[in-house]
């Protein structure tokens, strides 16, 4: 019998978030894809829970509301300190998420909710054509170099051979434990067991041949190993547990977000979820050891094993984790019910020096960068990292970008990679070691640095001030760039002197001109693989010069030398890869919506109007005023133009006029291609079952 054979453009490996952020971005553009994990269940239950404000607004982009409207969003966090007599009490408050940084605050909701989020996107996206293949098992990946270099499109350099596993083979191990718990995902070794000759055979495998693949099979990636790539870093001795129950306690502020150290017995971070479960971060100041890992001289005494040796996850149990919670928490008590799920691990900061290999097989999320979960970062860094990489592999597999565009992938998300690490570093060790106690001459942790680090890293926990460096992607021109209060360097055109070059692109309310209805800016910019072209057109009813220059601008797109035309395939909807949005500053009732050119405004096939393009700085009736121009930074008399990728990250700001428009052009001459060939015919039948027209390439 003969192994199966099969080839895709996209494999991903992992179906955690990572990967199901990545098969979102791809069901979304219509690329052919494939996405398996070793596992056989969903997760339905424990592992991350913090949703940040950037993640949820990528959950917004991609029209995902569930995370938002079903978590618990965190308002206050409350620090507690030893008071020197053998209690604690309360020494600080402040609120969760900086103030105004995004629409959205901080929440929390189990992975496994969130994962049923994505899985029905990706279902409803693909019309239910994609879907999580479990129970298979990557056994070997080969790179052919040769082809790997080659710019063809029909190529598949990469080879997979794969395993489907039986059903004892696909489930975790849960060492013993009758509730759900993340213990075979925390520590080394776990995985070796599968990667085995024995019992493959060509009934079981398939050979498997990918454009690119992602792998996104966590911290001990089997990916990762088969690149050859060593993690770079550091463990610690620290073990924690975490549980999430329902608790039972006189404790009061259990429905707060709590840093709590206590004098003797550890720290705990405590984190309100849904539906009365309380999430519990708890030091475990002892920890069950393998008995394997003993030393010689405590094999001879009888003697447990060491701090140092390898930790026994079988002993791990909640019982286990509730007692040293109950010690920290004195003289509260504390107590709880309906166990949900728990887990271990042991703090380590480790990055890997590289994130690719020949820009075919890239990894992504906890196969790049591991660290610990109480920076609220894991599961966001992860989808960030995917949500950056997984619209550029879109428009590399359809043949309209350079493949150079994949490169930036690592530089871009790396450098975040190791700001969170330092940023985890030191708050993990503020956290984890021993507080200074009043009035005693000690070495211990200043708990006031606890609290100044941990609120000054709430906006970088955020994922709302990530700054890009320089690339094809981010042009970024010597003369726009200034250090800030910080000492970093950040571009920042004049013309929007309140946007930085390379970071997302902040909302701000405006109104359509056709309706007179609020939006907010970046929902009319879904994650669709788009480029937006954001024209802030100014008071040009009150300015003849900006008249002027929407009449360039209208002329010049729509003519045959246009940017937009040039690289949009024949049959396309005209913003299909490249969208002009228009928001404008006049009084919304001195404007007629004839009064804008039509390419502003343009139709599809059957002549329908977009409706939806144009927009207003302006009072509404009901929900005020937006003042986008002056939360941007832009001069109603001057205008600008802002340049906006597919992932909501400000690419570059440009003048109004021609100067501004040959700036553009140039940009995207830089990394995009002429169409080769048409594009693909898709039936679309309007609500009243009568006109098919080509839908957009990307924009499906």
């Amino acid at each position: 019998m003969v192994a199966k054979e099969s080839t895709t453009d996209v494999l991903i490996i992992g179906a955690g978030p990572a990967g199901l952020m990545t098969a979102t971005w791809l069901a979304r553009a219509g690329i052919p894809f494939r996405i398996i994990d070793k596992r056989s269940a969903k997760i339905f239950a424990g592992q991350a829970d913090g949703l940040e404000c950037r993640t949820l607004e990528v959950f917004r982009s991609f029209g995902i509301d569930g995370p938002w409207n079903e978590s618990n969003h965190m308002q206050e966090v409350c620090f507690w300190e030893p008071d020197g007599k053998g209690g604690l009490f309360r020494s600080a408050r402040i609120p969760d998420t900086v103030k105004g940084i995004s629409r959205f605050q901080q929440c929390v909701l189990h992975q496994g909710r969130i994962e049923s989020f994505f899985l029905d996107k990706i279902s409803s996206s693909s019309q239910g054509k994609a879907e999580v293949e479990r129970g298979i098992l990557p056994l070997s990946i080969d790179i052919d170099e040769k082809l790997a270099a080659s710019d063809s499109e029909d190529v598949y350099p990469v080879t997979v051979v794969l395993k489907n596993l039986d059903e004892e083979e696909a489930q975790p191990d849960q060492y013993g434990g009758k509730i759900a718990n993340g213990l075979f995902r925390q520590f080394q070794g776990d995985q070796d067991k599968y990667y085995s000759s024995e019992g493959n055979s060509a009934a079981n495998t398939e050979i498997l041949r990918a454009k690119y693949v992602v792998g996104c099979d966590g911290a001990h990636s089997w990916v990762r190993k088969q690149l050859g790539i060593e993690m770079e870093g550091e463990s610690t001795d620290y073990v924690w547990g975490v549980l999430d129950a329902v608790p039972l306690t006189n404790f009061p502020d259990i429905r707060h977000r709590c840093a709590i150290h206590s004098a003797e017995h550890g720290s705990i971070m405590v984190i309100p979820r849904e539906h009365g479960v309380v999430r519990f971060y708890i030091q475990l100041q002892e920890t069950p050891r393998d008995p394997d890992s003993k030393t010689e001289s405590e094999k001879e005494a009888g003697a447990e094993a060491t701090t140092k040796g390898r930790v026994d996850r079988s002993r791990i149990t909640p019982e286990f984790i509730l007692g040293a919670a109950q010690k920290i928490f004195e003289p509260y008590t504390i107590d709880v019910r309906d166990i949900r799920w728990y887990t271990a691990y042991q703090i380590g900061q480790r990055v890997s020096p590289s994130w690719h290999k020949n820009n075919r097989v890239f990894i992504a999320g906890d196969a790049c960068h591991t660290h610990s979960p109480k920076a609220g970062q894991g599961m966001n860094t992860s989808m960030m990292d995917t949500y950056n990489l997984g619209w550029k592999l879109a428009w590399v597999c359809k043949g309209l970008a350079d493949p150079k565009i994949l490169e930036t992938y690592e530089d871009e998300r790396r450098q975040n990679a190791y700001d969170l690490i330092n940023f985890d570093h030191k708050l993990s060790r503020l956290f984890s070691g021993k507080p200074h106690l009043p009035g005693q001459d000690d070495d211990g942790v200043s708990l006031e640095e606890f609290r100044k680090v941990f609120e000054k890293g709430k906006a970088f926990a955020s994922g709302c001030i990530i700054d890009y460096n320089p690339s094809c992607l981010e042009i970024k021109p010597a003369e726009f760039g200034k250090k800030d209060e910080f000492g970093d360097l950040k571009y920042v055109n004049p013309l929007a002197s309140k946007i930085t070059i390379g970071t997302r692109f902040d909302s701000a309310q405006v109104l359509s001109q056709s309706e007179a209805t609020p939006h907010h800016l970046a929902d009319a910019m879904p994650s669709d693989g788009r480029f937006r072209i954001v024209y802030f057109a100014g008071d040009f009813k009150n300015n003849a010069a900006l008249t002027e220059k929407m009449n360039v601008l209208g002329e010049y797109l729509s003519s045959e030398s246009s940017f937009i035309r040039k690289y949009t395939p024949s049959g396309a909807k005209i913003d299909s890869l490249i969208e002009v949005l228009t928001v404008h500053a006049s009084p919304r009732t001195s404007v007629e919506w004839f009064e804008f050119p039509q390419s502003l405004r343009p139709k599809d096939d059957c002549q329908r109007e977009d409706y939806w393009k144009i927009f207003v700085d302006d009072d509404s009736h009901h929900n005020g005023h937006g003042h986008a121009y002056e939360k941007y930074g832009i001069d109603p008399s001057v205008g600008a133009f802002v340049v906006v990728r597919p992932d909501g990250y400000v690419a570059t700001v440009a003048p109004l006029g021609k100067e501004g428009i040959e700036q553009i052009a140039k940009y995207f001459d830089g990394f995009v291609k002429v169409p080769t060939k048409p594009a693909e015919k898709v039936a679309e039948v309007d609500m009243y079952g009568l006109a098919e027209v080509s839908l957009p390439v990307l924009a499906l």
